[in-house]
């Protein structure tokens, strides 16, 4: 039995070896390697409106690369929260911080916040985007966290959030594979051209997708933080 099995595997791994091997054999390789890249800088504003050519990569090109990078953020989420779940929990701190924190916390919180939207909201006109900007706003709530004894969030909120931006960001490639053909088409730009290249308002969908990401981003990394902080009440 023990042999059968190792002859399967041996069988299987021939099999797997040929097909990456037949695979790269089509790759001509010597030449050039940078088509792709070349290909970007030069239709990126046209074919999606930014200036920015990371973000057009991430949020436009490859977008559904990013959607799951997206979803493995949520899983390792959702496992926190399953590994952390206790049905009476309190704050592990049972003081609150000193003066100096609770009066930083008052005046840089509304700063990280206002900074971490200018992250997401201009990601496809500066560096930046969803990611940073959803986990500098997570700080912000961090920040007072460590600062106030009572301050807490609804969990039902941050979940409700959380699965709204997710809902929105496959509605979006949704939209635009009924109305282009393939998943996450920009139907905004391509179609209608809202906005001209290097304003605001601009770049098709790739904002939206990004306010959709920072939501995400920031109310999944905050539940990671609230399941953190907290621990049985028996225990405290």
């Amino acid at each position: 039995m023990v042999k059968m099995k190792r002859v399967f595997a041996i069988v299987i791994l021939v099999g797997i070896g040929f097909w990456l091997a037949n695979g790269l054999s089509e790759i001509p390789f010597g030449h050039n390697k940078m088509i792709v890249g070349h290909y970007y800088l030069e239709n990126v504003r046209a074919q999606t409106g930014a200036i920015n050519t990371v973000t057009s990569v991430i949020v436009n090109y490859r977008g559904l690369d990013t959607l799951g990078e997206v979803t493995v953020l949520f899983i390792a989420s959702t496992g926190v929260a399953a590994l952390l779940w206790r049905e009476d929990t309190g704050r592990v701190a049972e003081t609150e911080g000193s003066l100096i924190l609770k009066t930083g916390s008052k005046i840089l919180y509304p700063l990280i916040l206002l900074f971490g939207v200018y992250i997401f909201v201009h990601g496809h006109l500066t560096p930046g985007g969803g990611f940073p900007g959803g986990a500098v706003i997570a700080t912000a709530f961090l920040m007072l966290y460590l600062s106030y004894e009572e301050f807490d969030l609804s969990h039902k909120l941050l979940e409700m959030s959380e699965g709204t931006a997710g809902i929105l960001y496959v509605s979006v490639g949704l939209i635009g594979l009924l109305i282009g053909g393939f998943f996450l088409f920009d139907w905004i730009w391509r179609v209608w051209e809202i906005g001209s290249v290097g304003n605001l308002v601009s770049a098709g969908y790739i904002p939206i997708i990004y306010i959709i990401i920072a939501v995400k981003v920031g109310t999944e990394l905050i539940g990671i933080l609230d399941r953190m902080i907290k621990e049985p009440k028996e225990d405290l």
